[in-house]
């Protein structure tokens, strides 16, 4: 399965983005080999608008089935429901614990957005 996570660095030992749409970085992990690929995600960090949108459909491109984060504002969320994006948010600490926890099932599919807008 493939996962997103939004990132502060290129690695799996980087800390996670709190924001996903202006992110550092989406890392699309394989959790089952761990082999990923780190996309900058700077467009978007300096958009004046749409990040989220941008970043979202990003993500559906590169076929994740789920999107770990911080927080996800209600556009983002949208589209990555619309394309059957599962979104885990509250997370916080570095990359591979993340994605550890949510491989273990200690992740909870979010509901709706847990930030407004422009954040």
């Amino acid at each position: 399965m493939k996962i997103a996570v939004s990132a502060q660095g290129k690695t799996l030992d980087s800390q996670l983005d709190p924001r996903f749409g202006r992110a550092a970085y989406i890392l699309v992990v394989d959790t089952e080999t761990l082999e990923f690929e780190a996309f900058d995600n700077g467009s978007n960090k300096n958009a004046f608008k749409g990040a989220g949108i941008q970043a979202a459909a990003m993500v559906s491109d590169k076929n994740a089935e789920v999107l770990l984060t911080g927080f996800c504002g209600p556009n983002a969320f949208s589209t990555l429901t619309a394309a059957g994006v599962k979104v885990v948010s509250d997370q916080n600490g570095r990359v591979i614990d993340v994605i550890q926890k949510y491989k273990q099932g200690g992740a909870v599919y979010a509901e709706g957005a847990n930030k407004d807008g422009h954040w």
